[in-house]
């Protein structure tokens, strides 16, 4: 290493931002779907559409992190930019209102783009700050939920695009967007050179132990004969799938909620996009904010504390999202919990099963999200289409409760490979 330049790590963490903000995009999918519904769309329609999303970004990011090694980290983050912003145009210049044509380029095809780039800055991030894996997947995936803001004000209330250009102006601009921001973000996905460390950072012996596991084909076999695998599994189905259902019903909900309490339809919906709005910049937070914490007590503890302060918001939400200030407190407490998913998550899979193995241990994991993204979407939307939103709510809170218990019983990290 003598000698050797070694670029700034934190450019990498502005092109993993810069990679996760336009990935995010399928988290602003709330603020289509009133024009949707106008169109014929019910809502669970617009579930459909949004889960098949969530099920093609999850499956295929699997493909993707057995893919880093042999095409890349800044050829597939580029690659995955590109498959979404197609998408995008492509729903844009031929789908219009067409539930299977928007379902095809933004549901399937969007889903796979998201799936083929989002691994990518969390696996980088963490061999550039070996020191600071919570910290780091919380800013790299960051910019997933801090990102829905800014396509939802654009499209919205700020930008007005689909107020003064169309649903399907709007879906081409966002196309060109990301297809451009993604493959300037990418290009900085490289991974340090081999035997590289932080100054002044020394690994600890039981890190040394995890990393020096074997990769590929045999960490993947040790990961599905772990009783570890399937805590964290369910766990993720249940507090991931939870704020996912908020996330698609926020907007149809919160009209209605607001509606029944005397606020007519215009200013409703302009408050309902301000809630999802600040869910999303609180999905952003909670990344970075429960990354951090896990650093200080760690990920299981952090996970448990996360899973029950969540359920606890579930069970009220349907009183606070009545009233509007309570509306926009109860949808950042869940978006900044629903957001600490995605930084403990991935750190609890690299304590356990080794940093070495994260980019491709954690996409197993993250298989939960499409368990969770089509469960309870779907609940959320046949529920809300039935009148019985408080229900499926209620239904979700009990589900993180469970995952409270299932976390609980992950053995303490570094133990694992031991046994």
């Amino acid at each position: 290493m003598a000698g050797e330049k070694v670029m700034n790590r934190w450019i990498v963490v502005f092109g993993a931002v810069l990679v996760q903000m336009c990935l995010g995009a399928i988290y602003a999918w709330s603020v289509f779907t009133p024009t949707l519904i106008e169109a014929g769309w019910t809502t669970t329609q617009t579930m459909m559409a949004f889960s098949a999303a969530l099920v093609g970004y999850s499956v295929v990011m699997v493909w993707a992190g057995l893919q880093l090694e042999t095409l890349g980290p800044r050829f597939l983050a580029i690659c995955g930019g590109l498959v979404l912003g197609t998408g995008y145009i492509l729903a844009g210049l031929f789908a219009g209102t067409n539930f299977w044509m928007i379902f095809l380029f933004i549901g399937v095809m969007g889903g796979t783009g998201i799936g083929i780039g989002y691994v990518v800055p969390i696996a980088v991030g963490m061999e550039w700050f070996p020191d600071k894996k919570g910290l780091i997947t919380g800013l790299a995936v960051a910019g997933f939920g801090f990102g829905a803001t800014i396509w939802v004000k654009l499209a919205g209330s700020v930008g007005k695009l689909i107020a003064n250009y169309g649903i399907s102006k709007t879906f081409i601009i966002f196309g060109v967007i990301f297809s451009v921001l993604v493959s300037i973000g990418g290009m900085f996905m490289v991974k340090p050179p081999e035997g590289w460390l932080p100054d002044g950072y020394e690994p600890d012996e039981n890190e040394n132990s995890d990393n020096d596991n074997e990769a590929g084909a045999s960490s993947v076999k040790e990961l599905f004969s772990s009783l570890q695998y399937y805590l964290m599994f369910f766990t993720f189905i249940f507090s991931v799938g939870s704020g996912l259902m908020i996330i698609g019903v926020i907007k149809p909900f919160g009209i209605k909620a607001l509606g029944a309490h005397g606020m007519n339809a215009l200013n409703a919906s302009a408050v309902a996009g301000t809630a999802l709005a600040i869910l999303s910049v609180a999905n952003g937070l909670g990344r970075v904010i429960w990354g951090v914490i896990s650093d200080k007590i760690g990920s299981k503890i952090s996970l448990m504390v996360m899973a029950s302060l969540q359920a606890g918001m579930l069970f009220i939400f349907s009183f606070m999202a009545s009233q509007e200030m309570l509306f926009y407190a109860a949808s950042a407490a869940i978006g900044f919990n629903f957001g600490g998913n995605f930084a403990l998550f991935p750190t609890l899979t690299a304590e356990i099963f080794g940093t070495a193995n994260v980019g491709k241990n954690y996409p197993f994991v993250f298989l939960a999200y499409a368990f969770g993204g089509t469960l309870c979407p779907i609940i959320g939307g046949k529920l809300g289409d039935a009148g019985k939103f408080s229900l499926a709510f209620i239904l979700c809170a009990v589900l993180c409760i469970i995952g409270v218990l299932l976390i609980g019983m992950v053995k303490k990290p570094g133990n694992v490979l031991k046994n």
